[in-house]
């Protein structure tokens, strides 16, 4: 699973989405978890009632199950529910890593449903079409 933060120094979930000039997405499991890429943005990001930034950010982490962030505007969140993407709003400062150390073992257990919903993002839904042996029962 695919997970995001909005980060300014790498270390911390220490930024707004809207405003955020890094977002680092791992990839996580019950078994461990890795830095996958950093996306940065530049320009102009402050609350500008702008909406069209959010768009990118938005595509950027489209694989993505979760995204931290220390704030999110109403629009935002409507926007990133919609993409599938549950946004978690966690206190300014939080450290990454003890974030990550937290979902691995929560993955270890048993997930909320939330969670587990979020888990199947980017599986493909498999079917079984496995012909039944039709018997005669005459």
């Amino acid at each position: 699973m695919k997970v995001a933060f909005t980060t300014q120094d790498m270390q911390r979930v220490d930024a707004h989405f809207g405003w955020a000039k890094n977002i680092a997405i791992y990839e996580i499991s019950a078994e461990g978890h890795r830095l996958g890429e950093v996306i940065q943005f530049d320009g102009d990001l402050k609350e500008d009632g702008n909406e069209d930034k959010l768009a990118v950010k938005i595509d950027a982490i489209r694989d993505c199950a979760i995204v931290y962030t220390s704030a999110i505007g109403g629009s935002a969140a409507a926007r990133v529910v919609a993409a599938r993407i549950h946004p978690l709003k966690v206190t300014e400062d939080t450290e990454i890593a003890g974030l990550l150390d937290k979902l691995q073992q929560v993955l270890k257990g048993t997930p909320p449903p939330w969670l587990r919903k979020a888990l199947e993002k980017g599986k493909e839904k498999t079917f079984d079409f496995d012909e039944e042996e039709e018997t005669d029962h005459a």
